[in-house]
């Protein structure tokens, strides 16, 4: 099966790691060719339809499926009667799945959205009529709606989460100047371009699935436990992905349901999750409230902070949004207190959302630390320099790098934050209100395992291939850069073949660390292929190098040459026919030496060998400061955002181009936060509301001003084998913060429960 056609594209000078080389797919997407998950053609495709719950707590009675199973075309109807044969996964961690069995349609409803029966027919239409016609009866128990629920109360403290030194109560108690207040943010949705789905298909005992994945290894490898199979029995093919966000990263239920459909009807299923649906089959950002109490001297020193956070999660597992993530580590204090409770709800399990806990930590210290400088009648940007952290106060440990008072002073430049008018309403243009604010951002470096192959073909072109993923932040691109500068050969000769599980293993396309991780890989097996080379032509019986007892013999444009004007030269065509071999396969990892095959293949499924920031001798992150304007129409209320300017220190950019596309559109996402974005939950029942695109507001180009983007970082090399840190995240933390700090500037008034809208502001 051809995995995808080898990446075509042109000579650039901007080839080298550095280098602002154009997407190297770019073309295949805006043309067309790009083939998407639910684009794959299969031969007796089946369709399948989920029904969902429409109570938010309670038992399913009954599912009568017989008008459903008369309707034209309806092959199937499955319910929590039928037993699909799965047991459950282990968990990202490694640890082995209990042996227990796992229901994908459960009897027991939890949340409204839950996928209770699913229709299968010959075509979508025809299931999707189908699924209209099952009645499902419930025994309908009280739920709880949201963290506003009476029903809800204070949750559970996670004590692992609880962090804390020196005596926060004490010093905050003695400081001369205090404030308190409380921040809140509400459910959010991923709202990939592309929604979820997936075509499941089985050849004997193997399963192929054509589904987007931001980890084709774990994906795989939670699929065969699931089915009780080996897991090189499951092959995740996705090599172009619509957006993913953080959702898709792991299997869900509608995925078993597709696959086990499929092997009871002998012939591949497809299942393609509604755009509601898409609101309900997976979890988004969990909604959050935290309180925090600041304490300083009137000079703005802080004294103390205190942070009590809590996050809805569901019902059936414990799934904290992290409120206090960003709060230990973005300013200097000796005294800290923070604590963090899930309070659970009927909805289904949130999920990792771009900046998952860094976003709504960064919201509550940065709108706090807005309001101290304003009770001291003191610049924001001089109140965050005078508390700036010279190392890392929760871990003790130095910083690898940090660049965050650059970012600060290098923004505030470009800006222009100098002519700021302190007073708040004092800034216009027009009849418009004009307010600028900052927000500080962080997110830390995950240090992952990955490996890579490198295969020189006789026509002298270069592989890079790997079952790592590009969502589109890049990963074919720097990875044709990384090769194509340690290898020696043009850029425009190197083609890169990427997802699917089948490849080398990679690390998960989350946390801001598959690029780090990958392009690790990739320059050390890139390496190793050259030394190959080199050592191949030095001892190759027609080399006219045999004999030249070189020691310094170089790659350079894709030819073999001694560093002096008269060496001979010789393209790597020319020596593998010379060898008589039509490749050179080289395959490095990045694991400790010593560990086994089989560890090998365990360390791409699992997380078990993933590193934290503060795993090492040092603490390591990437960090932001974002400047906003506002605009507010006095007449209308309207709030938008005119201008942003956003300064990141990310260590080393692989690609300039790419990571500025990264850092924009986790800004574009902020002010999608910030000001549209919000789940309305019916208190009633637990349903969401405005689950589809007309009323979950997203921005949309009119919505986005001029965004200027600047680095200040320099490279870490205890980050990651070519300096880099995470890009993809990091974006976004801070930018909500920003903005709502703009609007009081504007304004005189503080909105802290996102996001900012018209009527919190009359």
């Amino acid at each position: 099966m051809t995995i995808m056609e080898p990446r075509k594209h042109g000579n650039s000078a901007d080839g080298a790691v550095g280098g602002r080389l154009a997407r190297i797919e770019g073309q295949l997407k805006v043309t067309g060719g790009a083939t998407y998950a639910l684009e794959y053609p299969t031969d007796e495709l089946a369709h399948a339809v989920l029904v969902q719950s429409t109570i938010a707590a309670g038992r399913v009675l009954n599912v009568d499926t017989a008008r459903a199973l008369a309707a034209p075309g309806v092959l199937m109807v499955l319910t929590p009667e039928d037993d699909l044969g799965l047991r459950l996964s282990g968990d990202w961690g490694g640890n082995p799945p209990e042996d227990l069995p796992y229901h994908p349609l459960p009897r027991e409803v939890q949340f409204n959205g839950q996928s209770i029966a699913a229709v299968v027919a010959e075509t979508r239409e025809q299931a999707a009529e189908a699924a209209r016609l099952v009645s499902v009866t419930y025994e309908e128990q009280p739920g709880v709606a949201d963290l506003d629920d009476p029903k809800a109360g204070e949750g559970k403290l996670l004590q692992h989460l609880s962090v804390g030194w020196g005596d926060a109560e004490a010093a905050l108690a003695a400081a001369p100047v205090q404030i308190e207040a409380e921040y809140r943010t509400p459910r959010e949705y991923h709202c990939a371009m592309e929604p979820h789905g997936l075509t499941a298909k089985w050849e004997d005992d193997q399963l192929i699935l054509w589904e987007p994945s931001q980890w084709s290894h774990g994906m795989a490898r939670m699929y065969a436990e699931w089915f009780s199979l080996p897991s090189e029995n499951v092959r995740i093919i996705s090599p172009f992905i619509g957006g993913g966000f953080g959702s898709k990263g792991q299997p869900l239920a509608y995925g078993a349901v597709a696959a086990a459909a499929s092997r009871k009807l002998g012939r591949p299923v497809r299942l393609a999750v509604t755009r509601p649906q898409n609101f309900t089959s997976y979890g988004g950002r969990a909604a959050t409230r935290q309180t925090i109490k600041l304490g300083a001297t009137q000079d703005g020193i802080l004294q103390a902070i205190i942070q009590r956070g809590a996050s809805e999660t569901s019902v059936y597992a414990d799934v904290p949004e992290q409120t206090g993530a960003a709060t230990p580590i973005l300013y200097k204090v000796e005294n800290f207190s923070s604590e963090s409770r899930v309070v659970p709800v009927n909805t289904v399990s949130p999920g990792a959302l771009r900046g998952p806990g860094k976003n709504p930590s960064a919201f509550g210290i940065e709108c706090a630390m807005e309001e101290l400088a304003y009770q001291l009648n003191m610049d924001p940007l001089e109140l965050r320099l005078k508390n700036y952290a010279d190392h890392d106060y929760q871990s003790g440990k130095p910083w690898s790098t940090r660049q965050l008072r650059e970012a600060l002073t290098e923004g505030a430049e470009a800006f222009g934050w100098s002519k700021r008018s302190p007073a708040p309403r004092s800034m216009r243009k027009g009849r418009k209100l004009v307010g600028w604010g900052i927000g500080c951002g962080t997110f830390p470096v995950i240090q992952a395992p990955s490996e890579a192959m490198i295969r020189i073909l006789s026509n002298g072109r270069v592989e890079v291939v790997s079952g790592s993923i590009d969502m589109g932040q890049g990963t074919y691109t720097i990875l044709a850069q990384t090769a194509s500068e340690a290898l020696g050969v043009p850029v425009g000769q190197v083609d890169v073949v990427l997802g699917d599980s089948r490849l080398p293993g990679a690390a998960i396309a989350g946390g801001s660390m598959l690029a780090g991780s990958i392009t690790g890989a990739v320059h050390k097996a890139a390496l190793a292929a050259r030394d190959e080379l080199i050592g191949l032509a030095l001892g190759a019986s027609g080399s006219p190098f045999r004999d030249t007892g070189a020691n310094t013999l170089t790659i350079q444009d894709g030819r073999l040459s001694l560093p002096r004007n008269d060496s001979p030269t010789m393209s790597l065509p020319e020596l593998l026919a010379s060898l008589g071999r039509d490749h050179v396969e080289v395959r490095r990892n990045t694991l400790p030496d010593g560990v086994s095959p089989e560890d090998q293949q365990k360390s791409w499924g699992n997380m078990s060998r993933v590193q934290g920031p503060t795993m090492g001798d040092y603490s390591m992150h990437s960090w932001c400061a974002h400047f906003a304007e506002v605009e507010v129409d006095e007449d209308f209320g309207t709030v938008r955002v005119s201008r942003m300017v956003s300064a990141f220190d990310c260590g080393r950019l692989y690609n300039p181009r790419l990571v500025e596309s990264q850092w924009r559109g986790g800004i574009i996402m902020g002010i999608g936060q910030a000001l549209l974005e919000e789940g309305v939950v019916d208190p009633r029942n637990g349903r969401t509301m405005n689950n589809n695109l007309g009323d979950y507001l997203v921005p949309t180009n009119a919505d986005i001003p001029d965004i200027q983007v600047i680095s200040v970082g320099v490279p870490d090399l205890r980050a990651s084998a070519l300096g880099g840190k995470g890009v993809g995240e990091v974006g976004i933390v801070g930018v909500a913060p920003a903005i709502a700090n703009a609007v009081f500037h504007a304004t005189g008034k503080r909105v802290r429960d996102l996001p900012v809208t018209l009527e919190k502001l009359i």
